[in-house]
């Protein structure tokens, strides 16, 4: 018989345990029950602890019978779900399965107030305002680029987007009809959509913004002392688009190699892979967290840009398969009007053109994200390698550069993550942060790295996996 831990990894959903039901604290499990339905779905298991081990339920049909009644009085709107019973080790315990809904928000009401939950990592928490923002226009079937806003049409221009679309397609823009095709204007044709309100020559959408830092080294530290350029940006979408695009080439270098038939060029940073990651960000971040913007941060080693909103669908994109990435949408006007100036090729094809760029490169760019961020990070191509110009032959050579400042702490750091790692396969990248009192995400990043340098694998999954050291970890010295 397959043990209860053996059939959550075939059941891959997210879950939670409960020694039993708790009456007279109904909210301890029913919030999950909220966060679940409002997210991917996933399981609560009652009769079983923390500690993985099956304690049993004494009647588990009245605990079924209490778990419905409950959820019936304290879940609104009404939502599927379903309980199974299961038998391990000789013991009766419960599977409630939530799954996931399309009428959200769903709420915990109690005592006149309603709640409503979401997953952060292995937690329910009260849902944050641009958080509820989305699950209310996910429940109305609706999205925030669709919607009319308060700006009207006789108070804006359209120059810019005039301009780009005669550039693009070869045709004028016909104002205000191919607005109201395009989904620019509202149902009154007199106000303008949110996306209409991007796209018009004097944006007045606050969020509309992009923060660019250049930081002298390998991390973030006071803007004053530490950043070596630093813009912000605000207004029409494709301004932020060619503002951002311009910051990044004026802030890394190409350099070149010179061979018997040509000089060869060689970017820091793939210009594809670039126009590609800021596209994705404009198009699929969230609008409706306030105070929020687009962050293109650059260091010797990489560039992050950050865009707010996570995944469409709650997924964690280091979880997924990345050849295999669904084209889901929040925005779809934004990205059909993308398609139509050709700023885009297909749905869908950003990710893959992006790690295209890095095909053969041991620098594979990286995707996170969470509840509340999507960030890509892309390496520089040309960090750690100097030019070595050979005088008889007058030919441009790569030469690894082994002593550096930086490159030494960052060996130093992925030798103590190899040293943890060795005595404790199972540890994980938050407790790895903890104990070098580093930042996750830098650890994340010192992870992919030494996979991709095949020093260590994942072995088992990522939920119950461990890592292993299949290769000296000295190599790291001299990547």
């Amino acid at each position: 018989m397959k043990t209860l831990k053996q059939m959550l990894i075939a059941e891959a959903t997210e879950y939670e345990f409960k020694s039993e039901l708790e009456l007279k604290k109904p909210k301890s499990w029913l919030k999950t029950v909220s966060a679940f339905a409002n997210g991917l779905g996933g399981s609560v298991y009652f009769g079983v602890t923390n500690s993985d081990e099956a304690a049993g339920l004494a009647d588990a049909q009245q605990t079924a019978d209490k778990i419905s009644e409950l959820i019936k009085a304290r879940i609104e709107p009404s939502l599927r779900f379903l309980l199974e019973p299961i038998t391990v080790g000789g013991k009766n315990i419960l599977r409630l399965e939530i799954r996931s809904g399309q009428d959200t928000p769903y709420y915990y009401s109690a005592d006149g107030n309603k709640i409503a939950f979401y997953r952060v990592g292995n937690e329910s928490v009260q849902a944050p305002p641009h958080i509820l923002n989305e699950l209310i226009l996910k429940g109305r079937h609706q999205s925030f680029d669709s919607l009319e806003s308060r700006f009207l049409y006789e108070d804006n221009s359209f120059t810019l987007l005039s301009a780009t679309y005669k550039k693009e397609t070869g045709y004028a823009l016909h104002l205000p009809d191919d607005l109201t095709s395009f989904g620019l204007l509202g149902e009154s044709g007199d106000r303008l959509t949110n996306v209409g309100a991007l796209l018009a020559d004097d944006c007045r959408v606050y969020n509309s913004r992009i923060f660019c830092t250049r930081w002298n080294g390998l991390e973030k530290s006071s803007i004053f002392i530490d950043a070596l350029d630093d813009s912000e940006y605000s207004g029409n979408i494709i301004t932020l688009l060619q503002n951002g695009l311009t910051f990044i080439r004026n802030n890394y270098k190409v350099k070149w190699r010179k061979t018997p038939e040509k000089r060869v060029e060689m970017p820091d940073y793939s210009q594809i892979a670039v126009r590609e990651a800021l596209i994705n960000a404009i198009i699929h971040r969230d609008y409706t967290f306030m105070g929020s913007e687009i962050h293109i941060d650059m260091y010797d080693d990489r560039l992050e840009i950050t865009s707010p909103g996570g995944m469409v669908d709650g997924k964690r994109i280091q979880d997924m398969d990345l050849t295999n990435v669904p084209s889901k949408r929040r925005n779809p006007v934004i990205a059909d009007l993308f398609q139509r100036l050709k700023l885009v090729e297909r749905r869908g094809s950003g990710l893959k053109k992006i790690r295209k760029e890095y095909d053969g490169s041991t620098k594979r760019p990286i995707f996170f994200s969470d509840e509340s961020w999507f960030i890509t990070t892309l390496y520089n191509l040309n960090y750690g390698v100097i030019e070595d110009v050979d005088a008889d032959a007058n030919v441009t050579k790569n030469v690894t550069l082994d002593v550096t400042k930086n490159v030494t702490k960052d060996n130093d750091r992925r030798k103590q993550i190899l040293e943890l790692i060795s005595t404790n396969g199972e540890i994980t990248s938050t407790q790895l942060s903890q104990t070098m009192n580093v930042t996750k995400r830098t650890i994340l990043r010192d992870l992919e790295e030494l996979r991709n340098l095949g020093i260590i694998v994942r072995a088992g999954g990522k939920r119950f996996g461990r890592w292993e050291i299949v290769k000296n970890g000295n190599n790291a010295e001299n990547q």
